[in-house]
């Protein structure tokens, strides 16, 4: 099982495919497995050389417990890592939700590493995660496994298979630790120069700040998702593959 270190915390990765280098980052409380589970790997795999990321305090990636081990910088010092483990200098980035904050991260602190940019149900504006991390200490205290897929799927409706067992066993401390507040970002839209591409679904509640940012970004595009929610927007891969795949490929290698 491949691993990058990145001070001292140890990345958890993939690699699948042949062709341009593709970076994959999940969302909060999945693992690369979901971009395999939802046949996003089998699709994309045959154009790209796919890099899978476990963020960490997700997947087999080291689990801090302290909130501090959680800033951007080392979660965008995390992607850096895995791309020097693979010797990539430079690769797109697609990040999912989480992913796509981390997205925003690399336009900032490291975008000499990004060829073309996917944002998806994501927005750099200021969060309070005061919500999250309420709802994670009331699944601690109900035991997690369990009450931890019954809450996620009140939200997101039924779940794969895979996904429950994982949430099952998931590390709720860890969880608690990312679900800081997370600063406005949203400086560094102008500066964001690299091919960007932004997308939501039209029953997501953060469509219209991922919208409002896309108009901010020199060049980006936006598409929405008609009736897809959060979570639908990414596990409808059918809806979203076409229209990144076009843009991924108007990059060229």
């Amino acid at each position: 099982m491949p691993y990058a270190s990145n001070a001292g915390i140890q990345i958890h990765y993939e690699v699948a495919g042949t062709g341009p280098p593709l970076v994959l980052q999940h969302g909060f409380l999945c693992s690369l497995d979901d971009w395999y589970e939802l046949g996003y790997v089998a699709t994309l795999s045959t154009q790209y050389r796919l890099i899978l990321v476990d963020g960490r305090g997700h997947g087999d990636s080291d689990k801090p417990h302290d909130e501090a081990s959680y800033t951007l910088d080392y979660r965008v010092g995390d992607v850096t890592s895995v791309l020097d483990a693979v010797e990539v200098e430079r690769a797109h980035f697609w990040g999912y939700s989480m992913g796509g904050y981390i997205g925003f991260g690399m336009a900032k602190y490291a975008p000499h590493r990004v060829h073309r940019l996917v944002i998806g149900g994501a927005h750099p504006y200021a969060r309070d995660g005061a919500g999250y991390r309420s709802a994670i200490r009331g699944l601690m205290a109900a035991g997690g496994g369990d009450a931890t897929v019954a809450a996620f799927e009140a939200d997101a409706g039924p779940l794969p298979e895979g996904l429950k067992g994982r949430l099952r066993k998931a590390d709720l401390q860890a969880f608690l630790a990312a679900a800081g507040d997370r600063p406005a970002m949203d400086d560094v839209l102008e500066t964001m120069m690299i091919p960007c591409c932004l997308y939501a679904g039209e029953a997501d509640p953060l469509l219209a700040a991922a919208r409002s940012a896309s108009e901010h970004i020199p060049h980006a595009q936006f598409f929405s998702l008609p009736g897809l929610s959060h979570w639908k927007a990414f596990e409808e891969r059918s809806a979203v593959l076409p229209k990144v795949v076009e843009f991924l490929g108007a990059g060229g290698a």
